[in-house]
């Protein structure tokens, strides 16, 4: 067995024997050896019903069935496509068919969303149901075989959550998916003693390639959760005393609004590793449970990543390694560094924020079947844009600024969404924020604010008017206030819902007429105006007898 193993498969393998417990869900564990053989039997069945390099597409929660599925798609040289359970109707069955999945795994909690779907390849799996322990006992007495398994080979079909289009399957392979768990492994010393804590969705990248891989790596113990419960948090990771977690989106948020408790560091865990916590709720949840939080950056392709070092500014993502640059979309040019004031501000934001480029070696292995995508990713003979705004300091640290989706044009000015939202974050009533886009009524983009908590209009108007690197058009012509910020399944910012909705919604909605600082409620007369719809400008001008620019 060689030291570094090149497929996940070897990494199965090398469990075999370790009778150590190694994966645990609610009152079940199990140990390495049994999810070892467990993951071949499945690989011995899968190579009596679909060829190698066939897909099946896996439509769970977080039970073991998960990993052992993954581990047998490993060893039998097939690839697993995670499907999104929270996908409805045409669109799931548009996820599963655009995979070409043989299999389907799934169990009785989710068939009711398959009812009425016309799916006429895969075969059906029920996981918890007599029927499938009788087609797997035949298979009971395998032993992992990696001998045939190549780092070439497809493994993991993923689906990015772009806020526009149908999702893209990303490919990985085991090659790639074994160097990453490595590569994690490394960088936060797991051992075999450590517990990674699995409550983000395996169907995501960032349970898979940050959580179960680098535990595959070190023969660490995986401990899931069979969906994400910020009230089950801290008993979970005591339960199991476990030691590193990963998160998405507004996860840490979720546990920080438990009720605190004067026993919450009693706990083993050591580390979280994850994205857009932002560093006010990463200090928060330090000084809490004790546990550091370390923002990373890797696009769900793989065409880029950022690590976190010491030194790294507060803010900052980490260091540009050779070959990330910050590109102007349209000029390609490389934006200047970011003019920051003594707290930290970023005071240029218009010219400084552009694309993150990959310029240099990249391991983004493509879509499936969408050449589209991928020559919208590899531009200018194998650069990378990784579709993400950032903006770099003069001593070459990288800074987050938002999805290139979430870029606004207001009155001819580019804004960052990320950059009005670190501002509206300072607002004292403010538990969650989000900004976007609503159109203008005659060019452009208007700023809309999402905002969960306690809203004050007079307040937040002198709020903003003391904020120094609010800019001058990014204050929010309108603010909504939720109860509760809408979030997709792998817990980020539902924007594509917010926008699509817009001003027209159940929620309290306030606005700021142009030219006036004040803001006040958003009457349905005043939707239909000409101030806020583009129907109502159009009908203005026509009412003036003058006809319409077009754009």
């Amino acid at each position: 067995m060689e030291s570094n193993p090149g497929t996940v498969a070897e990494l199965v393998h090398a469990r075999w024997g370790d009778h150590r417990p190694g994966l645990w869900c609610g009152e079940r564990t199990l140990t390495h050896h049994e999810v070892a053989g467990g993951a071949a039997a499945r690989a011995a069945l899968l190579a009596d019903l679909v060829p190698p390099g066939a897909h099946l597409g896996i439509l769970l929660d977080n039970t073991p069935e998960y990993p052992l599925w993954l581990s047998a798609a490993a060893l039998a040289r097939t690839a697993v496509a995670g499907i999104n359970p929270t996908r409805r109707g045409a669109e799931l069955a548009r996820d599963i068919l655009h995979t070409e999945c043989r299999l389907l795994i799934t169990d009785r909690t989710r068939l009711p969303l398959l009812d009425g779907l016309d799916l006429p390849g895969p075969r059906l799996l029920v996981t918890d149901t007599e029927e499938y322990d009788a087609l797997l006992a035949p298979y009971a007495d395998a032993r992992p075989d990696p001998s045939r398994a190549t780092p070439a080979d497809r493994l993991l079909l993923y689906f990015t959550s772009g806020s526009t289009g149908a999702p893209k399957a990303a490919i990985c392979t085991q090659g790639r998916l074994a160097a990453a768990g490595r590569s994690l492994a490394g960088q936060f010393s797991v051992r075999p003693d450590d517990v990674h804590y699995v409550c983000m969705p395996m169907f995501h990248g960032n349970a898979v390639i940050a959580d179960w891989a680098p535990a595959l790596v070190a023969g660490a113990g995986v401990a899931l959760r069979r969906r994400f419960s910020a009230s089950a948090f801290l008993t979970d990771v005591r339960r199991y005393r476990a030691t590193y977690f990963t998160y998405v989106g507004r996860a840490i948020q979720y546990v920080l609004a438990t009720e605190a408790g004067p026993d919450d560091r009693e706990h083993r865990l050591r580390l979280g590793f994850g994205t857009e916590a932002g560093a006010v709720d990463a200090a928060a949840f330090e000084r809490r449970f004790g546990v550091r939080l370390v923002e990373g950056y890797g696009s769900s392709e793989g065409g880029a990543a950022i690590q976190w070092r010491p030194g790294t500014p507060s803010g900052a993502v980490g260091p540009a390694t050779p070959g990330l640059v910050v590109l102007h979309p349209e000029t390609r040019e490389e934006c200047p560094p970011a003019v920051l004031d003594p707290a930290g501000r970023l005071l240029n934001g218009d010219e400084a924020i552009g694309e993150l480029v990959n310029r240099g070696p990249s391991p983004f292995e493509g879509y499936w079947r969408n050449p589209e995508a991928e020559s919208e990713r590899l531009r200018g003979g194998g650069e990378y844009w990784t579709g993400d705004l950032f903006y770099r300091d003069t001593d070459g640290f990288l800074y987050f600024a938002g999805r290139t989706d979430d870029r606004l044009r207001v009155d001819g000015e580019n804004l960052a969404a990320a950059m009005i939202e670190n501002i509206l974050a300072r607002y004292e009533g403010a538990e969650a924020v989000a900004v976007y886009a609503v159109p203008d009524p005659v060019t452009g983009d208007q700023v809309m604010a999402a905002m969960a908590g306690a809203f004050d209009p007079g307040g937040f108007a002198e709020f903003l008017r003391a904020q120094p690197d609010l800019g001058t058009k990014m204050a929010p012509r309108f603010v909504r206030v939720v109860p509760r910020m809408p979030v997709t399944a792998t817990n980020k910012i539902h924007r594509a819902l917010l926008r699509r909705e817009g001003v027209r919604c159940a929620d309290p909605l306030w606005w700021r007429p142009p030219g006036e600082e004040a803001y006040r409620r958003l009457t349905a007369e005043d939707a239909e105006g000409p101030l806020v719809s583009p129907r109502g400008a159009l009908d203005m001008v026509r009412r003036q007898g003058l006809e319409p620019r077009t754009r």
